[in-house]
C-alpha cells in the first residue's frame, strides 16, 4: 500500500508564502487607493472634472479587469508563481509611466496599465491557497490577505499625505515602483513551483484546464446568485472606500485635504480591523454552520443605512462623515467572504477560472460605481443642481442599486446542492 503525501505545505512554509503574497498585494492596494489621497493634487495639476477623476480612479479597474478571464486560465496552467512574476513586471513599467505623465490621457493609459500589473496580486495567492492550504487556513488566510490590503489602503492616506510635501506624487510612484522590484525578488525565492495535473494522475482535470473551463462556471446558478452583489455591494465599497470617500469629506462635508486624509485613514484602520476579525471568526463559524448567505443578508442593512445617514444629512453630517462612511465599509466587508465560498465551490483545477471570473465581476462593478458616480456628479452639475446636492443625489443612485442587488441576493432561489452551505463547503 502505498502512502500519499499531504498536497498541502508545512507551517513555515506557509507563513513564509504568504508573506510574500502579502507584500505583493499591500502595493497593489496602496497602488489603488492612493489616487483617493491625490486627488486634490492631480485635480489642481491636470485641471480635472469630477467625470474625469472618476475615470482615472476607474482605469485602474478597467486595466485590472481586462485581465481577470485570461489570467484565471494562466493561473491554471502556469502557477501562481510564474502568473504574479510575470503581471509584476508590468506593474512597475506603469508606475514609472505614471511618474512621468504630462497629460490626463498619458496619466489614464499609465493607470490602466497600473491595474493591469497588478491584477494578479490577490488571485494569485488565492489560487495558490487552494491547492497547498487546508480549508480552515484558506478561509482565514484569504481574511487576513483583504487585511493586508487594507494596510495598503492605510498607507496611502496620511503617510503619502505627510511625504507629499517632502516629496511629491512623482517620486513616490518611482519608490513604488522599486518596492514591486523588491516584491517579486520575495516571490522568486519563496513560493514554491507549481505543477500542473498530469493525463494518468487526473484526465478529467487535464482536460478542463486545457479547455476553456469558464463554461462550467458560467452554468452556476450559485454563481449568478452572487453577480449582482458583487457588482454593487462589493464593486461600490472599494468604488467609495478609494475615492468618493475622500471626495465625500471635502466637497460636501467641507474637510480639508489633511483632515480627509485622517478620515481615509480611519476608514481604513476600519476595514483593516474588520477583516482580520473575520479571519480569526469565519473557520469557527464554518465548523458551527452558520452560511455566509445569512451573514450576508443581515449585515449588510446597516450599510443601507449608513448611506441613507450621508444622503439625507448632506453637509449636517459634518465631523461625522468619516465615522459614518466607516460604517458603511465596515458593514459592507462581509460581502468578501463571498469570494473564497466561489473558490472552494469548484474543483481545484478550475479555482484560477472561479475566483477570477468572480473577481472581474466585481472589478467590473468597481469601474462602474466610480465612473458612474462621477458622471451623475457632472450630470446634476449641468443640469444646475449645486455640488453638495449633485453628490447627494449620486449616492442615492448608488444606494439603491445596492438595496435591489441584495434584494435579488436573498429572493434568488439556487437548486439544493449547488451552493456550499457552511462557509467551508467542499469542493
Amino acid at each position: 500500500m502505498t502512502i500519499q503525501a499531504s498536497p498541502y505545505l508545512p507551517r513555515r512554509r506557509v507563513i513564509l508564502v504568504f508573506l510574500a503574497f502579502a507584500l505583493a498585494y499591500f502595493l497593489s492596494s496602496l497602488i489603488r487607493a492612493i489616487t483617493a489621497t491625490l486627488s486634490p493634487s492631480l485635480t489642481a495639476e491636470f485641471a480635472l472634472s469630477a467625470q474625469d477623476l472618476g475615470l482615472l480612479a476607474g482605469g485602474y479597474f478597467l486595466g485590472f479587469s481586462l485581465t481577470q478571464l485570461p489570467l484565471g486560465r494562466w493561473l491554471d496552467l502556469h502557477g501562481p508563481k510564474k502568473v504574479i512574476l510575470a503581471f509584476l513586471s508590468v506593474a512597475v513599467m506603469g508606475c514609472l509611466a505614471f511618474a512621468w505623465a504630462e497629460q490626463f490621457h498619458s496619466l489614464l493609459a499609465a493607470r490602466v496599465l497600473c491595474g493591469m500589473g497588478v491584477s494578479a496580486c490577490l488571485m494569485a495567492p488565492l489560487t495558490a491557497y487552494r491547492r497547498w492550504f487546508d480549508r480552515n487556513t484558506q478561509l482565514r488566510a484569504n481574511s487576513w490577505m483583504l487585511m493586508t490590503g487594507s494596510t495598503g489602503m492605510l498607507a496611502a492616506t496620511l503617510p503619502v499625505q505627510w511625504l507629499m510635501p517632502l516629496w511629491g506624487w512623482r517620486p513616490l510612484f518611482i519608490v513604488l515602483a522599486a518596492m514591486v522590484v523588491v516584491t517579486m525578488a520575495l516571490v522568486l525565492l519563496l513560493v514554491p513551483h507549481w505543477s500542473p495535473p498530469s493525463q494518468r494522475a487526473d484526465p478529467v482535470a487535464l482536460n478542463t484546464t486545457t479547455s476553456d473551463g469558464y463554461r462550467l462556471i458560467w452554468q452556476s446558478p450559485y454563481f449568478w446568485r452572487m453577480v449582482p452583489i458583487g457588482f454593487f455591494c462589493h464593486g461600490g465599497m472599494v468604488a467609495i472606500q478609494t475615492l468618493w470617500a475622500g471626495q465625500w469629506m471635502t466637497q460636501v462635508a467641507g474637510w480639508n485635504a489633511t483632515d480627509a486624509a485622517g478620515g481615509l485613514f480611519l476608514i481604513n484602520l476600519g476595514m483593516l480591523i474588520s477583516f482580520w476579525l473575520w479571519g480569526l471568526i469565519t473557520p469557527r463559524l464554518a465548523k458551527a454552520g452558520v452560511r455566509m448567505e445569512t451573514l450576508i443578508t443581515w449585515c449588510l442593512p446597516m450599510t443601507f443605512a449608513a448611506l441613507l445617514v450621508l444622503v439625507t444629512a448632506g453637509p449636517a453630517v459634518g465631523s461625522g462623515a468619516a465615522a459614518v462612511l466607516t460604517v458603511f465599509c465596515v458593514g459592507s466587508s462581509v460581502v468578501s467572504l463571498i469570494q473564497p465560498a466561489v473558490g472552494l465551490k469548484f474543483p481545484v483545477h478550475l479555482a484560477g477560472r472561479a475566483l477570477s471570473a468572480y473577481n472581474l465581476v466585481v472589478l467590473s462593478g468597481i469601474f462602474c460605481v466610480q465612473w458612474g458616480i462621477g458622471l451623475v456628479i457632472d450630470l446634476g452639475l449641468a443640469m444646475d443642481l449645486y455640488p453638495v446636492m449633485a453628490y447627494r443625489v449620486a449616492l442615492m443612485t448608488f444606494a439603491a442599486c445596492s438595496v435591489l442587488s441584495w434584494l435579488y441576493f436573498i429572493l434568488k432561489r439556487v437548486r439544493p446542492g449547488s451552493a456550499p452551505k457552511p462557509l467551508n463547503p467542499g469542493p
